[in-house]
């Protein structure tokens, strides 16, 4: 029976071609209306903490939950990282179901945007429930999908806020790389572990700049990404969020802790008691990157201090200067990161 199966399939696309996948209508975006409807259910207000990774997302998400109104988890990866929220609904079978004109509960309306809702608000709320606090949000970096990681969340929440970490891109780049040589990526290449048994036999030439951590390719790859990421993410938030949009960068967050979580609570809706002074200082204390990357590999580890800004100014040689110059020059400038190119 099988083989008769496969002789008729086979016939079929002998004499009518091969049959074309059928792709799913485009997903609406959430109305006012479904949003009104939707909060009656799903009271607490939320907001999105993004940011390149390597950039200071972590130590922000910890720091926003100190306060006794405010809850926020990580990583859900709503609309940054594959598969996504969209993955519950996104296939024609979910568009056949969710918006056929015989299922009288959609009104005449794809339901898809109200799916996907639901779901992510029920699982931030849960946690939030369970701490007691009113506001919630999540905090997922995104590093590959740019712009359309704002555009896919203003469809679902366009009345969310959005917060915007950003962090010198020579750090991030340098953060990158231990992270990578922490983990003994699947993706390092010889030449990088070449490095690594240099780094381990002699650290010296990598902070004199005689010689460079990394390939000129790394450097060109994530200092691009950077670029691409941090110019998407910001123009799109200014342009869909605007007035519900809070950028920062994550080194005035380490130089005045306490001012800049002040701004950021007000801008959540709620006020900081200066009791929370002492208790960001002790979250600061804390950098459990650095106990991770201690324990799987301390003597890699220990070379590069965690959580600090300017460390690319050790360890970049001239041409790792030059490079990132060529490549990330301009956004240095346009967010303060140096006055010129003269660096």
């Amino acid at each position: 029976m099988e083989m008769l199966n496969r002789l008729k399939a086979a016939t079929r696309i002998l004499l009518k071609g091969e049959v074309k996948a059928r792709k799913r209508t485009e997903i609406p975006a959430i109305t006012a209306e479904e949003v009104a409807e939707i909060k009656q259910f799903f009271p607490r207000e939320k907001f999105f903490i993004l940011g390149h990774a390597r950039s200071g997302t972590t130590i922000l998400m910890r720091l926003a939950r100190l306060h006794p109104e405010v809850h926020c988890n990580y990583q859900a990866h709503f609309f940054t990282r594959a598969p996504m929220l969209k993955s519950l609904v996104d296939t024609p079978e979910a568009a056949d179901w969710l918006s056929r004109k015989s299922n009288r509960w959609n009104q005449g309306r794809d339901l898809s945007p109200l799916v996907m809702r639901a779901a992510a608000d029920f699982i931030m709320e849960r946690d939030a429930a369970c701490q007691g606090k009113r506001i919630v949000g999540d905090k997922s970096p995104s590093s590959t999908i740019h712009g359309q990681v704002v555009r896919d969340m203003h469809a679902i929440y366009p009345d969310a806020r959005v917060i915007n970490i950003v962090r010198d891109g020579r750090d991030v780049l340098i953060s990158e790389r231990f992270r990578n040589f922490v983990e003994d990526s699947k993706y390092l290449t010889p030449e990088d572990r070449r490095i690594i048994v240099a780094l381990k036999v002699d650290q010296a030439p990598f902070t004199d700049g005689r010689r460079s951590i990394f390939t000129d390719n790394f450097i060109r790859r994530i200092a691009k990404r950077w670029v691409d990421d941090l110019t998407e993410v910001d123009n799109e938030a200014q342009r869909l969020y605007a007035g519900s949009y809070f950028p920062l960068r994550y080194e005035d967050l380490l130089a005045d802790p306490y001012p800049v979580m002040q701004k950021l609570w007000a801008f959540l809706g709620v006020q900081a008691d200066p009791a929370l002074e002492a208790d960001i200082k002790n979250e600061m204390g804390q950098n459990l990157d650095e106990e991770w990357q201690a324990r799987r590999a301390g003597d890699i580890a220990s070379f590069l201090p965690k959580g600090k800004a300017g460390n690319w100014r050790n360890m970049f040689t001239v041409h790792d200067r030059q490079i990132f110059k060529e490549i990330a020059g301009e956004l240095l400038v346009r967010w303060g990161y140096e006055k010129d190119g003269s660096w």
